[in-house]
């Protein structure tokens, strides 16, 4: 049986429950608790513990599985182009303050090419850390992403953009690489 598919009895299957405490949730929410209080006692640490579970059972969700190893070499150029678009975004939004001239603004849809979640997120924060564009929308259904993106004076410019955004994606694919999930077996394929 799938840890992401249950299969009832009649054959129809339903999505696996999730566990409402995470560890790893806990644990982070801990950290995130004691740095805010900037101390380490064994009292805070008790109560972070138990806020974390509280914080947990409260607002559950479902866990992130990558699904496969991070690549270390990718992930470090990943970062590094991330960094230099954001420098060259930075001159370029300087560039239209500083040149005093109507700006053509436009939003653009970037249809992402993989179906997970936990990517379209990911691709989406990046995006609205790069200067001079940021997400307005985000369909999880078709994995688009809607972004408002400044000085835009035609479509060829719009269509750059977007590659931008696409060679994003496949970077970070490169550096995560997703493994697809295993669809549910058929009640004609069941022992």
């Amino acid at each position: 049986m799938s840890p992401v598919v249950r299969t009832r009895p009649d054959g129809s299957t339903r999505p696996a429950r999730h566990r409402a405490v995470q560890p790893r949730a806990v644990a982070w929410l801990l950290v995130v608790w004691l740095a805010m209080w900037g101390d380490v006692t064994p009292l805070l640490v008790v109560g972070g513990v138990i806020v974390a579970v509280l914080v947990c059972l409260a607002f559950p969700l479902p866990p992130i599985d990558l699904g496969s190893r991070v690549r270390p070499i990718p992930l470090l150029g990943v970062i590094a182009h991330f960094l230099a678009e954001i420098v060259r975004a930075s001159i370029e939004v300087a560039g239209v303050v500083l040149r005093r001239r109507p700006v053509r603004n436009a939003v653009v849809a970037v249809d992402l090419e993989t179906e997970s979640d936990f990517l379209l997120t990911l691709v989406a924060s990046m995006l609205s850390l790069i200067p001079g564009s940021v997400v307005v929308e985000a369909r999880r259904s078709t994995h688009t992403l809607y972004l408002h993106v400044l000085d835009v004076p035609d479509a060829e410019a719009a269509e750059t953009f977007r590659r931008t955004a696409l060679d994003l994606e496949q970077r970070l694919l490169h550096a995560l690489p997703l493994r697809t999930p295993t669809p549910a077996p058929t009640p004609q394929e069941q022992p």
